[in-house]
């Protein structure tokens, strides 16, 4: 027969994929865990109608299914169902086009509710096969105690065999822009799309086509993480970032000790002078009103003035306690890195200062004596003018004398105790002038005291502080000395090691035409 009249011979099918050697699954599996578990999950998955999503149709629902588009096998999905009970119906074997498979996207930052279990509960009793997913745990630091808290949920309805998948399909965006693959690992989304891949498969291409792009593309993204981690030994950046953390630790080695103890002299110091200005204006407000309260004493209460004085002084004192351990405390807080239990340094309760002892009695000097003459002159010499026209009667010039006698003494009485009176008050008053000195002076001392007192043992606080970053800082040195030297003697068997890995993949990696 000649060969034209021969039949065209028949149409081949795709060629079945040789299964993989031991030591190719071995460097995907090292490499790319992920892509292993779908080839696992291609090989043993059957044929099943298009998966239900159950979920709302918001962007993080459209992003995840975009980026589960981009994986082979494509997994159809259904447009996203927001009632509970149409998504039952639509999955329910009674149905017109059954399911079977239903991706329920559950919200990462609140807990499931009665609806979500109710429908959990109807989709289980039907048969149909449930994924659970937590999609956007990016954006909630406490999606872990969510999803927990959800698993607890699930195990008291009878659901314990179920599992929740954390997923996020903006990190996979992240991880493909960037060229991450261990991103786009941490998103979750290959593990859930080799969850699906068990559950349904493409109805469009047969098992070897499916199994042989899916080979074909985890071969491929294997090879790149190997070639990713080969340009990056070669580069030396992670060593070269390890260095820069060994010297950027190495230059605030002290722990900072230097800058919180001249930080602390220098409060210290504000904090001195801001007490003292602040002692020295209450000592002149209160001999202020000492000096207008002693005008107004009454004569007789002036020998209990001290008592007075001494019940001010000792209120005084008390807001300058007052105003100490408040800025003490203001200082203290205002520390940083010390210990903040019990941050107000303690200070000793010293008593009130004291006036001093009583005023001595005031001695009589020349001035009274000059006083007690001068009085009786001007109460003579007054009483001879009261009685002067006593005097034109010759009979009652004799009886006129003892009068100017008299009113002379009295005058003279009054005009000594008038001096004695003013004489004492300004004793008294020279007296308050004299304790009040004193009392500022033992009022600083007690500022002063406190001061150092609160320096010693805030000081004590910075180093103790200030040691503990020191070891925490030797240890992370020696950490990263370590890390150093273990890649500088690492590398070359790491080098050696990707490239027999990449010679192997390369050997079963088919080019696409």
């Amino acid at each position: 027969m000649p060969d034209s009249d021969r039949p065209d011979p028949a149409p081949r099918g795709p060629t079945p994929p040789e299964p993989l050697s031991a030591d190719v699954e071995a460097v995907i599996a090292r490499w790319n865990p992920q892509g292993m578990a779908l080839l696992k999950a291609v090989r043993g998955a059957g044929t099943v109608s298009t998966v239900a999503l159950i979920g709302p149709d918001d962007a993080n629902t459209t992003l995840l299914r975009t980026e589960l588009a981009r994986f082979e096998p494509r997994i159809d999905l259904t447009d996203p169902m927001t009632d509970a009970n149409a998504a039952v119906e639509s999955t329910a074997p009674s149905g017109g086009a059954p399911s079977g498979v239903a991706l329920i996207l559950l919200d990462a930052g609140s807990s499931l509710g009665a609806d979500t279990l109710e429908v959990v509960r109807r989709l289980r009793s039907d048969g149909t096969r449930i994924l659970l997913v937590m999609n956007g745990v990016h954006a909630y630091q406490d999606w872990r105690t969510v999803r927990s808290h959800n698993l607890e949920l699930l195990t008291a309805r009878g659901f314990g065999d179920l599992d929740i998948l954390p997923v996020s399909a903006r990190l996979a965006v992240a991880g493909r822009t960037g060229g991450d693959a261990g991103l786009i690992d941490r998103s979750g989304l290959a593990a859930l799309h080799a969850e699906l891949t068990v559950a349904a498969a493409g109805a469009e291409a047969s098992g070897d086509e499916r199994l042989t792009a899916v080979l074909a593309r985890v071969l491929t993204d294997t090879k790149k993480r190997v070639v990713e981690q080969v340009a990056a030994l070669r580069s030396g950046a992670e060593p070269a970032r390890w260095r820069e953390e060994r010297a950027t630790l190495l230059a605030g080695r002290d722990g900072g000790r230097a800058t919180a103890m001249s930080t602390l002299r220098g409060r210290l110091h504000l904090a001195r002078v801001d007490l003292m200005t602040e002692v020295g204006g209450h000592v002149r407000a209160l001999h202020t009103a000492a000096r207008t309260e002693l005008d107004r004493v009454p004569p007789a209460e002036l020998g209990d003035y001290p008592d007075r004085l001494q019940q001010s002084v000792t209120e005084l004192t008390g807001a300058v306690d007052a105003s100490i351990e408040h800025r003490l405390s203001e200082l203290a807080h205002r520390l940083d890195g010390v210990d903040r239990t019990d941050l107000a340094p303690h200070r000793r309760r010293d008593p009130a200062p004291r006036v001093g002892p009583d005023p001595e009695p005031r001695h009589r000097g020349v001035e009274d004596h000059l006083m007690i003459a001068l009085g009786a002159s001007a109460g003579v010499g007054l009483g001879r003018l009261l009685v002067a026209p006593l005097s034109l009667v010759p009979a009652l010039e004799v009886a006129s004398i003892p009068f100017t006698l008299l009113l002379g003494g009295v005058v003279a009485w009054w005009v000594v105790r008038a001096r004695r009176q003013v004489a004492d008050r300004a004793h008294v008053r020279q007296w308050v002038a004299d304790a009040l000195v004193n009392v500022k002076a033992q009022l600083e001392q007690r500022v002063a005291t406190a001061l150092v007192e609160a320096e010693t043992e805030l000081a004590d606080r910075v180093v103790r502080a200030s040691a503990i970053r020191i070891v925490d800082t030797d240890r992370r040195v020696a950490e990263l000395e370590a890390r150093i030297r273990r890649a500088a003697a690492e590398q070359p068997g790491q080098l050696a090691a990707c490239e027999r890995d990449i010679a192997i993949l390369e050997r079963h990696i088919v080019p696409v035409e």
